[in-house]
């Protein structure tokens, strides 16, 4: 019997904790891209390395966001991480300060699209661009080109495979208020401008194909805007209100979720999202903490073209390569 009940917990899908991951350096985990690598059989997580624990010199000093670093957490159930260190990124392509990366295997490799900001800033007032890298391991990366969207403002790429052939990258332009807007092309090097998708502001957005559809979910600083394309990606229907909007009941999940990644596993869909520290009790003693930031995981649900989520339920992660 008690062979038996092992071999039952085994096989058993793994619950995730809450937090999913906490990054050990500086405590400031955010902006997760999430791949499986088949070389070792982990997934692995490259995520925007905040030094939440960095003092600042009064409430407008942002350099905190800035000097970062990309993390990489590895896992072999998706439930479960450890900390693997920092991205070998070139200097020479990218700058001080890396933020959101969107990682895939396409074209017989693993490409990376790195939203760059030229130095250390103490406010928000600077150049950000995005540039390519490529990969045969997922550690060493190789410089491409930096992308050409029309803007010296633009941040958090996300590349979807489009159904027809070809690609679309979605990005953050902020000279045109924020709006999320799309580029296309033929062969991820070459892109050719393509549509302004929304008119309200919003970032890190992020594309998927799930259930004979195309998805966008996109971090709209009140919850996370979802939109749902039937043809493909040529026409969009804005979904009313907003998933992740209100806090959740559980230790670190206490404010709204932020820029989210998807892990799409047959039918079934993941969030992972990041959350400000702001609601949790050691922020009483320190202001300082809600600048942490840690991931979360959940379940998507999808009935007639509409995606819930909800974030108190026990995330059963049922993964697949």
């Amino acid at each position: 019997m008690i062979a038996a009940l092992l071999l039952l917990a085994a096989a058993s899908p793994p619950v995730a904790p809450r937090p999913l991951y906490r990054d050990p350096v500086h405590d400031g985990a955010a902006d997760a891209s999430t791949v499986y690598d088949k070389a070792t059989g982990e997934w692995v997580m490259f995520y925007t390395n905040r030094r939440a624990d960095l003092p600042r010199a009064d409430d407008k000093d942002v350099r905190w966001v800035h000097g970062t670093a990309i993390g990489i957490a590895r896992s072999k159930d998706g439930a479960h991480w450890r900390y693997s260190g920092m991205a070998a990124i070139p200097e020479r392509c990218t700058g001080a300060t890396l933020w959101a990366p969107e990682v895939q295997w396409l074209g017989g490799q693993w490409h990376m699209w790195l939203t760059v900001v030229p130095g250390i800033f103490r406010d928000w007032n600077a150049p950000r661009f995005i540039v390519h890298l490529t990969s045969p391991d997922l550690a060493s990366w190789t410089c491409g080109e930096r992308l050409d969207l029309g803007s010296d403002r633009v941040i958090d790429a996300s590349v979807l495979a489009l159904p027809r052939g070809g690609y679309r990258l979605f990005f953050n332009d902020e000279r045109q208020d924020k709006a999320i807007v799309t580029v296309d092309s033929p062969d991820l090097v070459h892109w050719t401008r393509g549509q302004r998708l929304t008119r309200t502001p919003g970032e890190g957005p992020k594309a998927f194909r799930w259930k004979g559809r195309t998805w966008l979910i996109s971090d709209a600083w009140k919850g996370l805007l979802v939109m749902r394309s039937d043809d493909g990606g040529d026409s969009w229907t804005i979904q009313p209100g907003h998933i992740l909007a209100q806090p959740g009941r559980h230790p670190t999940d206490r404010a709204k979720g932020q820029h989210p990644d998807i892990i799409v596993a047959g039918d079934r869909a993941y969030i992972l999202y990041f959350v400000h520290q702001h609601g949790e009790a050691e922020a009483k003693a320190d202001p300082e903490w809600g600048r942490r930031t840690v991931i979360q995981i959940a379940e998507l649900r999808e009935e007639d073209g509409i995606i819930s989520v909800d974030r108190d339920a026990p995330a059963i992660v049922r993964l697949a390569p």
